[in-house]
């Protein structure tokens, strides 16, 4: 019988990180106190219960995933910025990029009669299209008992490599049971999948996820944290929505005012009011770390 390793809340980056990238998730346990687990359900609960469920099999027919929680819940955004699990995915994610980006902020409510979620990689996202590089960094928060019966989420440990026609076998998969404010930390390359809940009740936890900063994000957070929202957040909050540059010469922008009145290059800072240097394409930090990274390339592969 497979498990997932479990480690304490005070566990170092570097320890999480040697088992993620070899297992490919993970359990942290405790992160969140009752009192901050209380603040998020009262927070996010009136969205999520006028939240319609799924329209076909892989959204679940009895599942409900409410989205936009940068902007709707102040407590979800302390969970984004943890330090450890922040930490974890930068590193996890920096042999790919420059800066990460929040992917995907969700609460998923998995309700009695849901059946079991086709097993699947998150990676997928993007098709099958990237290759030899790890996309993302997951996690899961539990907000309440996430046991087998009611829908604990299916993981597949060691799966990181196989090709993604394998499929696995019932002894093959565990399930992430944890209690309220427990963490499930995953890579995009594991397969996994929602459990079914058989139970009387509802499963109900926080998926937030962090890309690469060149990729596309899973949730729009243009739209779902508009620049009238996003101005008064963290400056590092902003940035990591999406709000700056992913690299050089990407995600500029110019602002369509009359003539004279304003930058032709800047970056998504500039709209919600952050002062930055008129600029091309980017810093001169991004630059020399993109060329320094050319520079040094195999090109051969």
């Amino acid at each position: 019988m497979v498990e997932l390793v479990r480690m304490s809340a005070q566990a170092k980056i570097e320890e999480i990180l040697e088992v993620v990238s070899r297992e490919g998730a993970m359990i942290l346990e405790g992160v969140l106190a009752p009192v901050q687990v209380a603040r998020v359900l009262e927070e996010v609960m009136p969205y999520v219960e006028a939240t319609k469920p799924g329209h076909d099999d892989f959204s679940g027919r009895h599942t409900t995933r409410t989205g936009a929680l940068v902007a709707r819940s102040p407590a979800s955004r302390e969970m984004i910025m943890h330090p450890t699990v922040l930490g974890v995915a930068r590193q996890f994610l920096a042999p790919w990029c420059e800066r990460v980006q929040l992917h995907l902020s969700q609460v998923i409510r998995i309700r009695p009669g849901q059946e079991a979620q086709l097993v699947h990689r998150d990676r997928w996202a993007w098709g099958t299209h990237l290759d030899r590089l790890e996309p993302q960094l997951n996690t899961i928060w539990a907000l309440c008992e996430f046991r087998e019966e009611n829908g604990a989420t299916q993981v597949v440990p060691g799966s990181v490599d196989w090709p993604d026609t394998r499929r696995p076998e019932p002894g093959e998969i565990c399930y992430a049971e944890m209690d309220p404010g427990s963490v499930l930390i995953y890579s995009g390359s594991v397969f996994h999948g929602g459990g079914a809940n058989v139970s009387a009740g509802d499963r109900i936890g926080v998926n937030m996820t962090y890309t690469l900063g060149w990729l596309r994000q899973e949730e729009n957070q243009y739209l779902s944290c508009p620049p009238e929202i996003a101005r008064d957040l963290d400056p590092e909050l902003q940035d990591l929505i999406g709000y700056t540059l992913g690299n050089y010469a990407l995600g500029y922008y110019t602002p369509p005012l009359p003539p004279g009145e304003g930058p032709e290059s800047v970056g998504p800072e500039f709209a919600l009011g952050r002062s930055v240097e008129e600029q091309q394409f980017g810093s001169e930090e991004l630059y020399d770390s993109l060329t320094e990274k050319v520079m040094t390339s195999d090109s051969n592969g």
